[in-house]
């Protein structure tokens, strides 16, 4: 593969072989030259056609990926640099609609320029039109995924590529609101490539062109499972503590969470998942790999999306990714396991600059309002709100080497003035032992037991 492939190149190097199968194009009536009579726009076009073998610049339609059915749409950037016209914006209505009525998922691979200047506000309409289209197959419950190939720039990647629910993206491609000919001429060209993206929370990874298949087809695999079949709520995963029995006091709990050794969230993860793909981003500007991973796996055949808490303070970004996987599995009828373990949310300045409340507020508020089922187990520290804000109201479970707390006992002796070695008399005091916690009603037990 090269690094600017064809429609065609890229339909074969997705699909699975001899499964393509082009969709009927809606026939538009044209006036010589396009709406704003352009001189030369038809020659342009007929140019154009004659060097790619296609009549537009996308090419639609269906095949299956790693043995999942889906709707395709390839970006042909040798056609007018792949930019969107109003023929563009039929093929893509067609294409949406199509999927919609068939119950299947959508996969635009971009490569696109932008609206098409030849015909002006016209061509840029047609943002609003693919827009709605994508709207409402969001409404459907069905997924996007989006594959950002070189270059995506422009309303292609402000609609289709960052309007998607996954983002995957090719080592390399430029990735852009502002192409390169329209930005500033001191921008660093740095900042405009799609590993940049990722690290700035607005695609989800790099993948290979070789590894594109498999990839895509995981996450259709994954994505589509919660389509037919109602959602249960997920198994809690079995405790994997390094302890045997429950904490004999509250500051025994605490230094038992806070423990080197004990397991944190990959280690529950990949015992609780035989695959699993994972989602970056708060498409806001941010990530937080160091204190929350989110995605989605396969547990017992059955696909499970997860938001899991390190062990770190968690950041502004990580509420918001989490907030966006749980928005995204609600929509799509797949269950959700969340992993609480954390200090506490991240209180520096540059947390409160990012929002740190509103960003807790909306995680509270997606999971208040999630109507597929949400299931929690506590894995080590429940520092406050920045924890209780990814529990499962009704739901929730905890290890034996945990512990949920108001405030961390040393905080709490702090604002009542006590003396440092009261701390662990205040963590008695404040109940947090699992067991405590289990008689107050707020977490749930087996046999009557704490799990």
């Amino acid at each position: 593969m090269t690094g600017r492939e064809s429609a065609r190149e890229i339909l074969t190097l997705v699909a699975d072989t001899g499964t393509f199968a082009e969709l009927p194009y809606p026939h538009r009536d044209s006036t010589p030259d396009g709406p704003l009579r352009w001189p030369g726009y038809d020659a342009s076009r007929a140019r154009a056609a004659e060097r790619t073998g296609e009549s537009e610049s996308v090419v639609c339609g269906t095949a299956t990926v790693e043995g999942t059915r889906a709707v395709l749409i390839a970006f042909e950037f040798g056609f007018l640099g792949g930019s969107l016209g109003e023929r563009t914006g039929d093929r893509l209505e067609a294409a949406f609609t199509y999927a919609r009525e068939h119950r299947l998922p959508v996969v635009p691979l971009v490569a696109t320029g932008g609206s098409r200047m030849q015909e002006g506000m016209v061509a840029l309409t047609q943002l609003q039109r693919v827009a709605r289209q994508s709207a409402l197959t969001r409404e459907a419950g069905l997924p996007q995924i989006a594959v950002l190939r070189d270059p995506t720039t422009g309303g292609g990647w402000a609609t289709l590529g960052a309007g998607a629910d996954i983002v995957l993206a090719l080592p390399g491609a430029q990735i852009g609101f502002a192409g390169s000919r329209v930005r500033p001429p001191d921008a660093d060209p740095a900042a405009y490539t799609a590993e940049a993206q990722v690290a700035a929370g607005s695609a989800d990874t790099v993948v290979p062109p070789g590894e594109l298949r498999r990839t895509l087809g995981g996450w259709l695999r994954l994505l589509t499972d919660g389509t037919t079949v109602p959602p249960e709520p997920a198994p809690v995963p079995e405790a994997l503590g390094t302890v045997t029995g429950l904490p004999a006091s509250g500051w025994d709990a605490v230094r038992r969470a806070r423990a080197a050794d004990r397991p944190r969230a990959v280690r529950y993860l990949d015992a609780y998942f035989t695959y699993r793909l994972a989602i970056s981003g708060d498409r806001c500007g941010g990530t937080d790999p160091d204190g929350m991973l989110c995605g989605f796996g396969e547990h017992r055949g059955r696909t499970v999306a997860y938001a899991a808490q390190t062990g770190a303070a968690t950041r502004p970004a990580g509420y918001r990714t989490a907030t966006r996987l749980i928005r995204l599995a609600d929509r799509l009828g797949i269950p959700v396991l969340t992993l609480v373990d954390t200090p506490g949310a991240a209180n520096d300045a540059e947390a409160e600059r990012q929002g740190a409340g509103a960003a807790i507020a909306e995680l509270f508020g997606a999971v208040a309002t999630a109507r597929t089922p949400l299931t929690t187990l506590v894995i080590g520290e429940g520092g406050s709100g920045g924890a209780l804000a990814l529990a499962a109201p009704g739901r929730t479970w905890a290890v034996p080497d945990s512990y949920f707390s108001v405030i961390a006992p040393e905080l709490a002796a702090a604002i009542l003035k006590r003396l440092p070695a009261q701390v662990p008399e205040t963590a008695g005091q404040l109940r947090i032992r699992p067991q405590d916690v289990a008689e107050l009603g707020l977490i749930r037990t087996r046999d009557g037991r704490t799990p």
